[in-house]
């Protein structure tokens, strides 16, 4: 990540937890009736900066194949996350996971709480083995079409 990214990624992380703070400050303002909806709202806003991020990831990633394939070399294979990035994404799925528990929990009881936790436990686990599992098709050659 450059420092842009970096700079992006800090004011993002002040502006969600100002919102959290604005969230939890309006919930003890207007008590528990107004609570799913509010969580909704916070959620949203956590969606759409984790949207933006992948998005930014995505499109350096393409510029990146892009080029390299303009030079006439081989795509590159994705640098190895580090620690940062995944213990940011631990970071996140937990606070996430709070939220969504709670509503889990208060909709559907049991059941909810244990679909929701089985959802949180298979993106972790698909984030840390991304990468390390073989890919399909990758044994294909770099001028084969089909």
């Amino acid at each position: 990540m450059d420092t842009r990214d970096d700079t992006r990624d800090s004011a993002r992380a002040d502006e969600l937890k100002s919102e959290l703070d604005a969230t939890l400050h309006a919930r003890r303002e207007l008590g528990t009736e107004y609570e799913s909806a509010l969580i909704e709202s916070f959620l949203g806003k956590v969606e759409q900066g984790l949207d933006a991020a992948v998005d930014r990831r995505v499109r350096r990633r393409l510029a990146e194949q892009r080029m390299e394939t303009a030079r006439g070399g081989r795509v590159a294979a994705p640098a190895g996350e580090g620690f940062g990035e995944r213990f940011g994404f631990g970071i996140i799925s937990l606070v996430v996971a709070v939220p969504l528990s709670a509503i889990a929990a208060h909709q559907a009881h049991l059941e909810g709480l244990i679909v929701t936790w089985l959802g949180i436990v298979g993106v972790n686990a698909v984030h840390a083995f991304r990468g390390r599992l073989p890919r399909l098709g990758a044994e294909k050659e770099a001028g084969d079409d089909f």
